[in-house]
């Protein structure tokens, strides 16, 4: 079959028109991947200010200077965990005796922190700031502290860091004990960063410039960090050009440092990744996060998944696609890190007989139970051709109330199917909508075990 047409077994999440550099593509990479894959990439906060990436209205940097003031800082803590169906009466009660702008600003503020809380944890959010774009855009603070740790491994003490937003990043490096530049160009990003850099207590640590980072001279850090927005007023950017900045200066920028990191969309085809890098998917609790170009770390061209919590690192060796083989008692999902790195091939060769259900399917199958981080295993029970009346008195058979739908290569939707099959009873089971050796499927089964 032709890899360059994408059906119902492939799920692009984002494709990007490669640069000038190519290497050869290989097909386990066109395997169907309709897990769990974080490519979010909300609008862009790195690109001039304009009315489609403004923060939240009545939010500019007044009202957020505002916040940073005693009377704005009590406020906040007034108003710390307000629940949204209160916002209205609490906004009323305040409006008597603060500005209606500050306590606009400060209710904002709250509900920032509330979302934050998943990506900074709790007790770092609570003394954070935000802004809208910066909560969505901003690295999870697990990732952003192994990217950290890498960077100190590599003997790194100072980073120039573009494009900060908030400065999610720069606090993990000045965590890691890294001195930072931390560089955004919008004027409210900035001040935002510089607070959080205070509030943390690392304000030693982190020098904030509101600057254009084109402009910004690197030459006195070790390294260069660079996460270049990925969206715009109209939605993803799909063109790399199109980045802000564009990815050709970052990658420039890149070879002109000593030691750099450039953070990308997970979906970037193998073929764009420049020659000079080597490329990372960094997964954290089976979400892949983001792709991480490293120049200047002596490995050039090679490839990786890491997976988080961990770290767990799967180096790839250029191993040829597995073979199609039978489904067997056993069914592997690979982690979605391992799917977007091509290393479907490396964890199928960890296993007893590992072998793919189908040429185009990220779903290995082995007859024994083998365990690794890089997949999780399922004991099959059930082989049926796709056929929701059958499945559905496979399940009532067998009392199967919870199921779990897990589909790679099929353009069913898993609540389409639930509600079809009405589960009830007192059991569970996960089914699996795929493609075995070209036929459509239903894979019946249940954890074999958990993660080693």
């Amino acid at each position: 079959m032709s890899y360059k047409s994408h059906g119902a077994g492939y799920s692009q999440d984002e494709v990007l028109s490669p640069p000038r550099h190519r290497r050869r593509a290989r097909a386990v990479h066109r395997l169907a991947h309709n897990g769990a894959v974080n490519d979010l990439d909300p609008p862009a906060r790195h690109a001039d200010p304009a009315p489609d990436r403004q923060d939240a209205p009545g939010t500019p940097v007044s009202s957020f200077a505002a916040l940073l003031t005693d009377r704005g800082r009590a406020l906040l803590d007034e108003v710390r965990g307000t629940e949204p169906a209160r916002e209205l009466a609490v906004a009323t009660r305040l409006r008597r005796e603060h500005p209606a702008e500050l306590v606009s600003a400060a209710l904002g503020q709250a509900r920032l922190r509330q979302r934050a809380a998943v990506k900074f944890g709790a007790a770092d959010a609570e003394r954070m700031f935000f802004t809208p774009n910066g909560v969505e855009q901003s690295t999870r603070a697990t990732v952003a502290a192994y990217r950290a740790a890498r960077f100190q491994e590599l003997g790194v003490r100072s980073v120039a860091d573009l494009c900060c937003g908030i400065g999610g990043d720069a606090i993990a490096l000045a965590r890691a004990g890294i001195r930072v530049l931390a560089v955004d160009r919008d004027p409210l990003t900035a001040a935002v960063a510089r607070a959080n850099a205070e509030a943390l207590g690392l304000d030693g640590l982190i020098e904030v410039r509101e600057a254009d980072v084109t402009e910004v001279d690197t030459s006195a850090y070790d390294a260069v960090f660079v996460d270049p927005a990925r969206r715009g007023g109209r939605g993803r950017v799909f063109d790399p050009e199109a980045y802000s900045p564009p990815l050709s200066w970052a990658v420039r920028a890149a070879l002109e440092a000593p030691l750099a990191a450039l953070k990308i969309a997970p979906g970037i085809p193998h073929e764009a990744v420049p020659a000079e890098a080597g490329a990372e998917w960094i997964s954290d609790s089976g979400d892949v996060k983001e792709a991480v170009l490293w120049f200047g770390t002596r490995e050039a061209g090679s490839v990786r998944a890491t997976l988080l919590p961990g770290p767990r690192t799967l180096v790839g060796r250029g191993l040829p696609d597995p073979a199609v083989r039978p489904v067997g008692r056993y069914l592997y999902e690979p982690d979605g890190a391992v799917i977007r790195s091509h290393l479907v091939a490396e964890v199928a060769e960890e296993l007893d007989g590992g072998g793919l259900v189908d040429e185009t399917i990220a779903y290995i199958t082995a007859d024994s139970v083998t365990a690794t981080p890089y997949a999780t295993a399922y004991e099959i029970t059930d082989r049926l051709p796709f056929n929701v009346k059958k499945l559905k008195a496979l399940l009532r058979q067998r009392e199967v109330g919870i199921l779990t739908v897990k589909k790679r290569g099929s353009a069913v939707e898993p609540e389409e199917l639930r509600r079809k099959v009405k589960p009830q009873g007192r059991n569970s089971a996960t089914v699996f909508l795929t493609r075995v050796q070209g036929a459509p499927t239903m894979l019946v089964g249940h954890p074999a075990a958990a993660k080693d």
